[in-house]
């Protein structure tokens, strides 16, 4: 007679901390983090921050400042920001969410005054002309390989 042992292994459940539909920059940090099965400490190394930073993020007592995001977004695979890219105040925003960049950066980057990123962000809608040159920057940026899957 035959006899075998089969054995079979399954993952620890992620727990009660793992969060069903998770809103919050500190959820999504969280969720992914338990998913990966890491600790605080090691997801601050990779995020260049300390431990309490990721703490307060889980325990949402606070939000990451912009330069943070490129390293977020890695970490995650996602951008956790919902932005409808169709608009230009959308593209404008993941642009610098991506490259972990504030309004007055981008500004002198288009060359253009920082409130007016401000406004067009918000929906106001520039010139045609300023818009084609906007555009034009952006588009040509998230365009690289790199980024496409977040269009």
């Amino acid at each position: 007679m035959i006899c075998s042992r089969l054995t079979t292994t399954t993952g620890k459940p992620l727990g009660k901390k793992h969060i069903a539909n998770p809103i919050t920059i500190g959820d999504k940090l969280r969720n992914r983090r338990l998913e990966k099965r890491m600790l605080q400490r090691e997801v601050a190394e990779i995020l260049e921050v300390t431990e309490d930073t990721i703490t307060n993020w889980e325990n949402n007592r606070g939000e990451p400042q912009i330069h943070y995001y490129p390293k977020i977004i890695q970490f995650l695979g996602y951008v956790p920001l919902d932005i409808d890219t169709s608009t230009l105040a959308g593209r404008m925003i993941l642009y610098r969410h991506l490259k972990g960049i504030r309004q007055e950066e981008l500004a002198l980057e288009l060359g253009i005054d920082a409130s007016s990123v401000c406004r067009y962000e918000g929906g106001h809608m520039p010139y045609k002309k300023i818009v084609g040159k906007i555009d034009e920057h952006l588009v040509a940026y998230l365009k690289k390989d790199v980024y496409k899957r977040f269009i």
